[in-house]
């Protein structure tokens, strides 16, 4: 008597005698192995299907942690572009610094040259001046000779009274002295009224150069005004291009405020990195080794990562993961994909189907294990392997029993 395949035909024989499936005359046993075999499969199909759908839900929150990185990635692009406006007034107030400076050296230039105006204009209304000094000394020279010659006229003439001879060359050289005298008294007046207007000339002349030297000192304070404008510009400039730097780069605390530079958001910083409510872009994209803001995990690691295994499960356990439950409970899409093709390959190994002739081996090439059934296509019959040949399943007539009133009579009389 052989016993029959394990976890299959429970307590099943080959002997019709002993109760057994697999005698010439008894085939009830066939369906419930088939139906046990098709049950499992089903099972194991739905709870891949299951498992498919929790791959999607663990797919759904990590497209919610990629939205939370979004979200932070536009904070981020939001310090970004203040970093650039603070940069931009920055340059702008560098090139009014710049101008200032410019305007301040020019100013300067024309303070020095107005003042070089004002000396050479004083230079010259004292060399007039002196001029003037001297075309009056001049003339009262002149009218000192003048004087002189009338003084020989009156001797000469009065020598005329002796000597006409004498008295007439007298006058004449009389004559001629005193129109020396008055062509000198002219020249004398000529030079006075030169000097008169050289006089004139260096007052207008001084008070040009007082002008000038009013206008250098405006100038020079203009400009002194000028370089104030341009060190707190330039001053203004720095702090705006600190700001812009921080904005931009600062990662060890807050620019401004409760404000984080563009670079704490992007990739971490003080107040960013694991804390509440933050945490920066690259964290929420791919941080595998713990929280990204004390609470919730990167989208990475709702991806693939595996520490919420045993919890929640990321996408790639839900998947993949077969060493054991994914969630504490619940086994992962490929293994139950695997459960299932081993519970098809289980039952295909028993079940060969239909075959045109006597089968020496499985549908996996491997030895035939007695219980194997395979559908004879040339008969239209089952069969089934005892162990050492191919047997024919045949149906029971049942119409030679005992009535079950006959039965029960035959058993109380016994």
């Amino acid at each position: 008597m052989t016993t029959a395949r394990p976890g299959s035909f429970t307590g099943a024989t080959d002997d019709a005698s002993s109760g057994g499936l697999f005698g010439d005359t008894l085939v009830s046993g066939i369906p419930d192995i088939v139906a046990t075999d098709v049950a499992r499969a089903e099972t194991a199909a739905t709870n891949a299907a299951t498992s498919e759908t929790n791959a999607a839900t663990s797919a759904a929150s990590a497209a919610t942690s990629a939205a939370s990185v979004g979200t932070d990635a536009a904070a981020a692009a939001a310090s970004a572009a203040a970093a650039l406006v603070s940069e931009n007034n920055a340059s702008t107030s560098e090139t009014n610094a710049s101008t200032s400076e410019t305007n301040a050296s020019t100013s300067e230039t024309n303070a020095a040259t107005s003042e070089s105006n004002a000396a050479t204009s004083e230079t010259n209304a004292a060399a007039s001046a002196t001029s003037a000094s001297t075309s009056a000394t001049n003339a009262s020279t002149s009218e000192t000779n003048a004087a002189n010659s009338a003084t020989s006229a009156a001797a000469s003439a009065t020598s005329a009274t002796t000597s006409s001879t004498s008295a007439a060359t007298n006058a004449t050289a009389a004559a001629t002295s005193a129109t020396n005298a008055a062509t000198s008294e002219t020249n004398a007046a000529t030079s006075a009224t030169s000097a008169s207007t050289s006089a004139t000339t260096a007052t207008t002349q001084a008070t040009n150069a007082a002008t000038s030297a009013s206008a250098a000192s405006t100038s020079a304070t203009n400009a002194a005004t000028s370089a104030t404008n341009a060190s707190t510009s330039e001053t203004n400039a720095a702090t705006s291009e600190d700001n812009a730097e921080d904005w931009a780069i600062k990662t060890n605390g807050i620019v401004q405020s409760t404000g984080y530079s563009s670079k704490a958001w992007a990739v971490g910083g003080t107040g960013v990195t694991d804390t509440a409510g933050s945490g920066p872009a690259k964290d929420w994209a791919v941080e595998t080794t713990g929280t990204v803001d004390g609470t919730e995990y990167s989208a990475k690691e709702y991806a693939i990562g595996t520490q919420t295994r045993g919890t929640t499960g990321s996408a790639k356990d839900w998947a993949t993961y077969t060493a054991g439950t994914v969630d504490g409970s619940e086994y992962s899409a490929k293994y139950w994909a695997e459960q299932a093709a081993a519970s098809a390959d289980n039952f295909d190994d028993t079940y060969l189907g239909p075959k045109s002739s006597e089968p020496t081996v499985d549908n996996d090439g491997d030895p035939l294990n007695a219980g194997d059934l395979y559908f004879d296509t040339g008969t239209s019959k089952m069969r089934y392997y005892d162990g050492s040949a191919w047997q024919n399943i045949e149906a029971v007539s049942i119409s030679g029993f005992a009535t079950a009133g006959f039965s029960i009579a035959m058993s109380i009389a016994l």
